[in-house]
């Protein structure tokens, strides 16, 4: 249920006013950049407006259309902006977020986080937990992994954003990163996204493999519920019937999501497409169907790469990347986020 209060309601009315919600065992959540706005939720029973609509102070009171309250433009019009290490994502700067897919090396992730850097990345990403289809695969470096990439972000300035695969994972990745990703495969693993939103860290919320928007909204949903308001969506593709890429990049999702939600959309070519000669084109399209930003795996030497190499751009590529993207993004007055200084 949505309450909206009056422009002249004091302090004094709306504790009141929540005090009364939790007293009859709902939870009060503010709607972020509105302080005139408040969501009242209940596991076991939906509110009654009526018992709201007469306190003072209270301008409106309504149900509202949907299940996914928090992540709806209907209580929050606006679009939401959220910092990752001083990075705004879902402002008028399109943003670029690049590394390689797994933390294999200090040596190794170093050599990238300065390449994407130099052409033009403003986030890094690394995986140092890999959720892999085989046991027998490479799952990541785990605590190393993470030490390296904030090694990476003290180098470079870039921050950090990197999976944490359970709920065990996401207080030591909050130490090292500055944003915490959810997979695809946990998008419906809901201990980890309620404990996601207890973490004082954005979170990036990956679609699952088969999800709907609806889905992935009431996903989010869980996240903002705990108290995080900072969660950005990513468009990662789907299964469909595909034989010539790794998953159908599903663009239709960016403008359809933007109609319903405040939170940014992120899109992930690279893991759509499965081959690097796609990621480029799919990154343009990204842009001009209004994402707000890519996020592109890079290798220095792919074809040796631990995990997805065939998907991983040279650094040459992703220079080429960016440069095009950009232009694209400048077309549909939404250029490239301006970016300050490498750090000395």
């Amino acid at each position: 249920m949505l309450i909206v209060l009056k422009p002249g309601a004091t302090e004094d009315q709306k504790r009141s006013l929540v005090a009364t919600a939790e007293g009859g065992g709902f939870r009060v959540h503010p709607v972020p950049d509105s302080s005139r706005r408040l969501i009242v939720t209940s596991e076991r029973r939906a509110p009654d407006p009526a018992a709201f609509i007469a306190q003072p102070g209270v301008a409106d009171a309504r149900r509202t259309s949907h299940g996914y309250e928090l992540a709806s433009r209907e209580v929050h019009p606006g679009g939401s902006v959220v910092q990752v290490g001083g990075v705004p994502v879902g402002g008028p700067g399109f943003v670029i977020i690049s590394g390689p897919c797994a933390v294999e090396s200090r040596e190794q992730t170093l050599a990238v986080a300065r390449q994407v850097r130099a052409a033009g990345a403003h986030i890094l990403r690394g995986g140092a937990f890999k959720p892999r289809t085989s046991p027998y695969s490479f799952q990541g470096l785990g605590e190393d992994g993470l030490k390296i990439l904030a090694e990476a972000r003290e180098q470079t300035g870039l921050p950090v954003i990197t999976e944490a695969l359970d709920v065990e994972h996401v207080e030591m990745v909050a130490e090292y990163a500055d944003a915490i990703q959810i997979g695809s495969r946990n998008m419906h693993n809901f201990p980890l996204l309620k404990r996601a939103g207890r973490a004082h860290k954005p979170v990036m919320l990956k679609r699952g493999f088969a999800a709907t928007l609806e889905e992935l909204l009431m996903a989010a949903e869980y996240i903002l519920a705990e108290g995080n308001s900072d969660v950005m969506l990513c468009e990662r593709g789907i299964r469909a019937f595909s034989d010539f890429s790794r998953n159908t990049l599903d663009l239709s999702v960016v403008p359809a999501a933007k109609a319903l939600t405040h939170l940014p959309i992120i899109v992930d070519p690279s893991h759509a497409a499965g081959r690097r000669d796609l990621v480029a084109p799919l990154a343009r399209a990204a842009a001009a169907v209004g994402a707000d930003g890519v996020m592109v795996e890079v290798q220095d030497d792919p074809d040796s790469a631990l995990c997805d190499s065939t998907q991983a751009l040279t650094p040459r590529l992703f220079a080429a990347l960016v440069a095009d993207v950009g232009r694209v993004a400048a077309s549909v007055d939404r250029p490239l986020l301006s970016r300050q200084s490498p750090r000395a």
